[in-house]
């Protein structure tokens, strides 16, 4: 275990040398609105007054996903980085406190990169609610957010930054947390077929892939290993908040799929959810297990890295982190050859 978080430094590129880059919507579906009334409205200040007419065919439910492709690959297999719940692949870029992000990691590292913006977020787009989208955008409090991703305990939160209490050892860059939550996103709890849709039809048709995922966004990595375990390679779970039941049959196909799950710090004393996450998840590793699979798990804090909060690729260790899972897979795909997919 210790040789992945090895301190001596990794041979990064540093130059990024781009072949191509690019990004593209995919999944989703045509719709159609009828019988809503219209109204007048002003598009601009000064513009003239034109009649607004909701009704029509639209394309809703897709995602959208960058790609970063690189003139030379060391990796034979992209990775598809996923986000977490009310975020984007924002997550994986640029950290609050202005440090490379993941996204950037990977690419000097050798992996071609994707980045996904999923259903409803980001630059996937909204759909009218609640006739398309069901049910109402859910908004995430900054005090929700500092408390149930482990920035401090319950009770520390504050509206001015000077009087908030973290963790004295967190990790997380709270200095910049005002500046996280600028890209906190609305996100409907009624989206997730749509959004396994869209995901499977990119890693069909675009991958195979690593696949590295946060929190929500883990749910839909473990559907995608299931249900294309010939377009997945391999699943890193970044505390992973749940998991779509599947029959021990299908856990079967994931033998050939080597899995990490990957835990932060103050999980036992933080937010209650943590407390029914963590023992729901353990449950489905040892499943992985038991129908022969690699499922691999890192607990940071008694590997003796104290302080990671949930969102791991931005806490100030994040290059450490990366660097680790870099290494586990190559130990576990070998996958350093240059080949393409």
């Amino acid at each position: 275990m210790a040789d992945f978080f090895d301190p001596s430094p990794l041979k990064l590129d540093p130059v990024i040398r781009v072949r191509r880059l690019g990004s593209l919507h995919i999944g989703g579906r045509s719709a159609r609105l009828s019988d809503l009334p219209t109204r007048q409205v002003s598009f601009s200040p000064g513009a003239p007054l034109m009649r607004l007419d909701p009704n029509g065919d639209f394309e809703i439910e897709q995602m959208y996903a960058q790609y970063v492709q690189l003139e030379q690959a060391r990796s034979a297999c992209p990775v598809l980085l996923m986000h977490g719940g009310g975020l984007s692949g924002v997550s994986y870029e640029t950290t609050p406190d202005g440090r490379s992000g993941w996204q950037e990691f990977f690419l000097r590292a050798g992996y071609d990169v994707w980045t996904a913006d999923a259903v409803e977020r980001g630059r996937a787009s909204w759909a009218r609610s609640p006739e398309f989208f069901s049910g109402e955008p859910i908004f995430r409090s900054k005090q929700e957010a500092w408390e149930l991703f482990r920035l401090g305990p319950a009770g520390s939160w504050h509206a001015d930054p000077a009087l908030r209490q973290p963790y004295k050892d967190t990790r997380f860059p709270v200095t910049a947390f005002d500046q996280f939550m600028k890209q906190s996103v609305p996100r409907w709890a009624t989206n997730d077929a749509a959004t396994a849709q869209a995901y499977a039809q990119l890693v069909r048709s675009r991958g195979p892939f690593v696949l590295i995922a946060h929190s929500q966004g883990c749910n839909f990595a473990f559907q995608m290993a299931c249900a294309l375990p010939d377009q997945v390679r391999a699943v890193v779970a970044l505390e992973p908040s749940g998991f779509t039941p599947v029959s021990d049959e299908a856990l079967g196909a994931l033998r050939q799929i080597p899995h990490l799950f990957i835990w932060g710090d103050y999980l036992e004393q933080a937010h209650p959810m943590w407390s029914q996450v963590v023992p729901r998840l353990q449950g489905w590793r040892e499943r992985l297990q038991a129908q022969g699979g690699v499922a691999d798990e890192w607990n940071l804090p008694a590997l003796g890295l104290r302080g990671n909060s949930h969102q791991l690729m931005m806490d100030d260790n994040s290059d450490v982190l990366a660097a680790a899972v870099h290494r586990w897979l190559v130990q576990r795909l070998g996958n350093s050859d240059g080949r393409r997919p």
